[in-house]
């Protein structure tokens, strides 16, 4: 029963423990994706935040230049039409000194009225000269501006495009999101039918389990009710509950883990009373013959085995290749030592050392 108990706590354990790992790992991926997904988000909304901020200044900066490239096409238009006033008044001036001129050439007396015309003349061409060089710097600033401007329009329209790829960037992730919830959704629905099944199936394995322990536990009954009549009265060697018990005397010399004459008589009158019996048991009953080795608690000094493990592992191992030789099958046989750490008489006489150096034979499941 403690075996089964065992091998349903196992069972138990690696399902629970592996579902627990998917899942451990299905969350792993979820909070990666989350925090990868709050990143993004915060690093786009700082982008976007920085990227507005500079449309805002680059809108600012082109409606100032709108403004003074509109004041300095008003004062370019007014120029123009100063000099196209001060280009009449320099004709009419010019058409005045001719007519001075054929004055002066009738009369002497008009010479200064002329100089000082000419000199007026003269101030016309450098105000004119001055106006016209104004006009000239006013239309390559209005060309650096319009440069700018096409500059900063074409950031701003740059700009533009790299919001909208991150804008559908998010959107992307924002559908990829939706699909890992749906998923994951789909994963807890297949999970609680898993429970579902997982129960189930663990009801049938106990059911099954307890079927094939009270099979053994019935065979095992028979099996040394057989071993009873077998034995008898004999001296050294006993059965108490589940286990045959040899005492090693009968089996082995002191010290030893060779089997003696007598040892081997006793053991191949065993191995034929189990023939029998093993051949009814059926073969989905997962059995197995196993033979514990026991010593006393004095210690080894000297010899082949440098402790009491060593010499009761090395008499059941022996017990066990003896068993294989007699036609117990091998895959049925087991061996184990217990050197002096399971005794059934706890006290320090002869007597009690005598009792706890033995052979055990049990009928157990796998």
């Amino acid at each position: 029963m403690a075996l089964a108990r065992q091998h349903r706590r196992h069972n138990g354990i690696n399902i629970w423990a592996g579902f627990v790992d998917a899942l451990a790992s299905l969350l792993l991926v979820i909070i990666f994706v989350l925090l990868s997904f709050v990143l993004t988000q915060f690093y786009l909304g700082q982008v976007l935040s920085g990227r507005d901020q500079t449309i805002s200044r680059l809108s600012r900066q082109l409606n100032e230049m709108t403004d003074l490239l509109d004041l300095e096409r008003r004062a370019t238009a007014e120029l123009r039409v100063n000099i196209g006033q001060m280009s009449q008044e320099l004709q009419a001036s010019t058409a005045e000194r001719d007519q001075l001129q054929a004055k002066l050439n009738e009369s002497a007396s008009d010479h200064q009225q002329l100089a000082l015309l000419q000199h007026d003349i003269e101030a016309l061409k450098a105000l004119r000269d001055a106006l016209e060089q104004k006009i000239a710097e006013l239309g390559a600033r209005s060309g650096e501006a319009e440069g700018q401007l096409r500059q900063e329009r074409k950031l701003s329209e740059e700009a533009r495009a790299q919001a909208a790829l991150l804008n559908q960037q998010m959107e992307a992730m924002r559908q990829e999101l939706n699909r890992i919830a749906q998923a994951l959704d789909a994963s807890e629905n297949l999970s609680a039918e898993q429970k579902v099944q997982i129960a189930e199936l663990g009801k049938r394995l106990n059911a099954a389990l307890a079927s094939k322990v009270e099979e053994l536990a019935r065979y095992r009954s028979e099996f040394f009710g057989r071993l009873r009549k077998l034995v008898g009265d004999r001296p050294g060697i006993r059965i108490e509950g589940d286990r045959f018990i040899f005492q090693s005397e009968l089996l082995f010399a002191s010290g030893s883990a060779e089997l003696g004459e007598a040892g081997q008589t006793q053991l191949s009158q065993l191995a034929r009373s189990m023939e029998d019996f093993i051949r009814q048991i059926p073969t989905d009953i997962n059995w197995v013959l196993r033979i514990d080795g026991h010593t006393d608690s004095v210690p080894i000094k000297g010899g082949r085995y440098p402790s009491n493990w060593e010499l009761s592992t090395a008499r059941a191992v022996s017990v066990v290749k003896f068993l294989a030789t007699q036609g117990i099958p091998q895959e049925r046989l087991a061996a184990a030592g217990f050197g002096e750490f399971q005794p059934v008489d706890r006290g320090s006489d002869a007597q009690a050392r005598a009792r706890n150096r033995r052979i055990e034979i049990r009928l157990d499941q796998r």
